[in-house]
């Protein structure tokens, strides 16, 4: 409760219906109102023997990076290139086996989300609403298109549609060829929300996302009417703040089931065809993202608490408390590892058999704000002053 009556100053004093994330909230205001002791530290990261050994690859700057705002600037890594953006506008595309620069342009926008990559361009999207295609070969603008509100949601590539979700609601289908609107579906924002948006997820020409109400809905993908809609996070409590539920986590897709976690509303598995739910976990809050692998879901909660759960049951199997409040990114699995970044610039090796620490190493004095990347067993790492780090454990 102490951090919700935290959001809530934080909410009197920005003026502002929609928080940033819960972390942000909080942040420049616990000290001179609540007093120092009344948030929970970051954990003290212990002394270990590590049972791994990490080597940087390389390092590169990617101008001001994504900046403290949490913004979904991952990069995108395929077999020859590495794409990435900054705050300001700046898009590069790297050799992600040695960092060398391929090209360079500045958008002349403040981006927010992405790059995307479809078959024939590269997007990226603003907080300022604009939706930017490139040609992924040299950066050239191909074309722009002008949305509702600041995009805060990664832009999904599907059979040549652009899906594009801005923070008003509204989720927007562009031509990838030439930017034109083919569909515009909308639904209401609640006055009370986290900042962010969760990014949909395509299945056959299903397209399928979380809103801020805690509703999943299921749209065609070629002309956005709605299949099916179903209360994923139920909401709880007597004020606004408590009753919060937010799907602001990127969804999964398993063998036709989708996987969602929401803030204050639980983990959820839904079957894609009609909604039907096939668990709930209630207890863990997050909206971060999560990842899968084999038959386990990796989720990292509200509290940085990082959890393994059985993907048919929904079933908690182990939590890894040693990086409380730490400020994590999604736990992202790969091989025998979960791999997560932290506030003072750490990445952290976690084993898929038991949560334990395997190994650690510190890529920059900056966080690392957005989930780490795994390409052909290397790590990518973005920290929010614009330092890109390849990591490989050994």
């Amino acid at each position: 409760m102490r951090k919700i009556a935290l959001l809530l100053i934080s909410l009197s004093l920005a003026g502002c219906s929609i928080v940033e994330t819960l972390d942000d909230a909080v942040t420049g205001v616990s000290d001179s109102i609540f007093g120092a002791d009344n948030l929970e530290p970051p954990a003290v990261l212990i002394e270990y023997t590590p049972e791994l050994q990490t080597e940087l690859l390389w390092k590169e700057s990617i101008g001001v990076g994504p900046g403290a705002r949490y913004l979904k600037l991952s990069p995108i890594v395929t077999n020859s290139s590495l794409f990435i953006a900054d705050s300001e506008g700046l898009v590069k595309a790297l050799d992600p086996r040695t960092g060398d620069e391929q090209w360079e342009v500045e958008t002349g926008f403040p981006l927010s989300a992405g790059p995307s990559l479809g078959e024939t361009a590269l997007i990226v999207a603003s907080s300022h609403a604009e939706v930017v295609a490139l040609n992924p070969k040299n950066g050239q603008q191909l074309w722009k298109t002008r949305v509702s509100s600041e995009v805060l949601s990664v832009p999904v590539i599907a059979d040549g549609i652009v899906i594009i979700r801005s923070i008003d609601g509204h989720m927007v289908a562009l031509n990838e060829r030439d930017g034109h609107k083919l569909w515009d579906f909308d639904r209401n924002v609640p006055a009370l929300s986290l900042r962010g948006s969760g990014t949909p997820v395509v299945e056959g020409d299903v397209l399928l996302g979380g809103f801020d109400n805690g509703k999943l809905l299921a749209l065609r993908l070629k002309d956005g009417r709605q299949i099916w809609e179903v209360s994923i996070a139920m909401p709880q409590g007597r004020s606004e703040v408590e009753r919060l539920v937010d799907l602001d986590s990127d969804p999964l897709i398993k063998d036709g089931v989708i996987f969602i976690a929401s803030y204050q509303g639980g983990i959820s598995a839904a079957q894609t065809n009609n909604g039907n739910i096939v668990w709930r976990n209630e207890d863990i809050s997050a909206y971060a993202g999560m990842s899968l692998n084999g038959r386990y879901l990796y989720v990292t909660d509200a509290s940085s608490d990082v959890f393994q759960l059985d993907h048919r049951s929904g079933a908690s199997l182990w939590k890894q408390k040693d990086l409380h409040q730490r400020r994590l990114t999604s736990a992202v699995s790969y091989a025998e590892y979960v791999v997560v970044g932290d506030f003072e610039g750490y990445v952290h090796w976690l084993s898929v058999t038991d949560g334990r620490q395997l190994g650690r190493v510190q890529v920059d004095s900056e966080a690392i704000t957005v989930a780490p990347v795994v390409k052909d067993n290397i790590v990518y790492v973005y920290a929010k002053d614009g330092t890109l780090a390849a990591l490989r454990a050994r």
